[in-house]
């Protein structure tokens, strides 16, 4: 039995059922990501001591007996943008290279109180951004379905994790679509709740009123589980809702007929056919499960990658300014006075990508152009937001690809900014309206070399459970299979 390509479910009840225990596939994991990380990259640093210690705590309720926690022997893996005490939290980034925090996430705490083995941090873009996983500091992360192609991005190490078996599940981080475009390039399901849903506490920040939590999975139920676990009011992020969180794996399996699922005309505008086949391969494949498929419309679509860029790289410049070279993380060499100091560290510390949005960001915050740019983009996005509050009173679920192309080679877009932001133009507007997504493999292209297609789907606030339920029918159905 290869004990890395199991489901969280089959994990757990392996070590029910005494057929194996928890640090056997621990240690099967670990074996495996000394074998194809050096390939994939999909790895930063390993917490191997943390790992067995957790494994061998649950092994211990196994042999007294005791109830297992949800999560019981789950190998997992954390982007490196989640801090972890004792553990080395990058960001990808050169200026926080050798920065270990002195504290836990509280996503991280959650898993682990619920049984989960933290095997290590994974690649991504520098400070969550980009859309490759090409823009860290260290190196490109590689697609395990085809090593020439990137994984997504930002939270690609963690996709390509899940992806090549190297953890069962993994958390990643979506400000503009860090999760779901990753989980569509490499074949698994990825999602992002509600605004609020999860604690942001402990996810170095980006860009403050975008920024989530989220799990990645082989299967539908194990992002269920995990979402039900990280997810929950927390006294510790103020931004966190005081609403109840839904058994999602009570009601996974609930009948869809009579769902009516939205299908945007907005979102099927420049798409690659390839994907544009799939995708509506999917609907009617949702409609054969019973679902009403509908026509709507969310106009304020075409402005959404503006509106996008100016108030992430504004919330971006903002939240890096503590990076300074005095409190915490790389100081540069050689200085003469402190604004020598901060110019040197912040140029040696960061990297392209991420000097381009702080001066974007700081350039829209400047005397003159806040009202121009900013404030007027506060103000498409509450138009955007309103296009979804509206299509949610006639729908219940919008189905839209996650990403308009297939995964692209790796090198092949790093020096176009502008078409490495287009890449996320089906999942900006979900992050800008604050309503959960999640992407879920949607078959393969038919030509060479058949690369994943994702298939997104969106529900109103809160409504997370129904958005599982779908995604659980879609790929019960064979939905995942489709070519």
């Amino acid at each position: 039995m290869d004990l890395t390509a199991l489901t969280a479910d089959e994990v757990r009840e392996l070590l029910r059922n005494k057929k194996a225990s928890a640090e056997e596939v621990c240690r099967e994991h670990l074996n495996r990501i000394r074998q194809k990380n050096p390939e994939v990259r999909a790895y930063l640093t390993l917490s191997e001591e943390r790992a067995l210690k957790q494994a061998r705590k649950v092994d211990r309720l196994v042999a007294e007996g005791k109830p297992l926690p949800i999560l019981a022997g789950v190998p997992v893996a954390v982007k490196d943008a989640i801090v972890t005490r004792g553990v080395r939290t990058t960001c990808a980034s050169k200026i926080l290279e050798n920065y270990i925090p002195p504290y836990d996430s509280t996503a991280v705490a959650r898993l682990e109180a619920a049984g989960a083995v933290i095997l290590g941090k994974t690649n991504c873009d520098e400070f969550a951004m980009g859309s490759s996983t090409e823009n860290s500091a260290y190196f490109p992360t590689r697609n395990p379905r085809n090593p020439d192609r990137v994984p997504g991005g930002s939270s690609g190490g963690s996709a390509a994790a899940v992806a090549a078996n190297l953890a069962t599940v993994a958390l990643g981080s979506d400000t503009g679509g860090s999760i779901r475009q990753p989980a569509a390039f490499c074949g698994i399901a990825g999602m992002m709740g509600t605004y609020g849903r999860v604690s942001r506490y402990g996810l170095v920040a980006f860009a403050s009123s975008l920024d989530h939590i989220g799990p990645f999975g082989r299967s539908v139920r194990d992002v269920a589980r995990a979402l039900k676990v990280i997810a929950g009011c927390d006294p510790a992020d103020s931004t966190t809702a005081d609403i109840p969180v839904p058994d999602y794996e009570a009601t996974l399996e609930e009948d869809v007929r009579g769902v009516t699922v939205g299908v945007p005309q907005e979102y099927f505008n420049g798409l690659s056919p390839e994907i544009g086949d799939n995708i509506q391969k999917g609907i009617d494949r949702l409609a054969k499960l019973g679902c009403k498929i509908a026509c709507i419309s969310l106009p304020h679509t075409e402005y959404a990658i503006a509106c996008y860029y100016i108030i992430c790289t504004a919330e971006a410049s903002s939240n890096l300014a503590r990076y300074d070279g005095v409190r915490y993380g790389l100081r540069a060499a050689g200085h003469d006075g402190l604004r020598e100091m901060y110019k040197k560290t912040r140029d040696a510390g960061f990297g392209a990508e991420v000097k381009r949005r702080i001066m974007l960001g700081t350039y829209v915050l400047s005397s003159g152009y806040y009202e121009a740019y900013y404030r007027k983009a506060q103000q498409v996005r509450s138009l955007i937001a309103r296009d979804f509050l509206e299509a949610f009173d006639e729908v219940d679920v919008i189905v839209t690809p996650t990403s308009p192309i297939p995964p692209f080679k790796l090198g092949e877009k790093v020096d176009d900014p502008l078409q490495m932001y287009l890449a996320d133009i089906y999942t900006v507007t979900a992050s800008l309206a604050g309503i959960p997504g999640i992407s879920v493999p949607c078959g393969l292209t038919r030509t060479e070399p058949h690369l994943p297609v994702g298939m997104q789907m969106l529900a109103r606030h809160f409504d997370e459970a129904r958005l599982l339920q779908v995604a659980r029918a879609f790929e019960k159905s064979g939905g995942f299979e489709l070519m």
